[in-house]
């Protein structure tokens, strides 16, 4: 029988903003740096990416 462990890290409410923000810079990169790059390889590899995911992007 495999037995499972847990251990939660309380955050601060400052360290939670940044984590946060961290987040959102990655996420728009993720959707304006290789979804809207005007090079031919980073957008298509990005294109190929969003459809082996299953999300619909035309």
């Amino acid at each position: 029988m495999a037995v499972s462990t847990t251990s939660s890290i309380s955050l601060s409410a400052n360290d939670r903003l940044i984590a946060g923000i961290v987040a959102l810079v990655i996420g728009a990169f993720l959707v304006f740096g290789a979804g809207l790059a005007n090079s031919a390889v980073l957008h298509d590899t990005a294109h190929d990416t969003r459809h082996s995911y299953g999300f619909p992007c035309h």
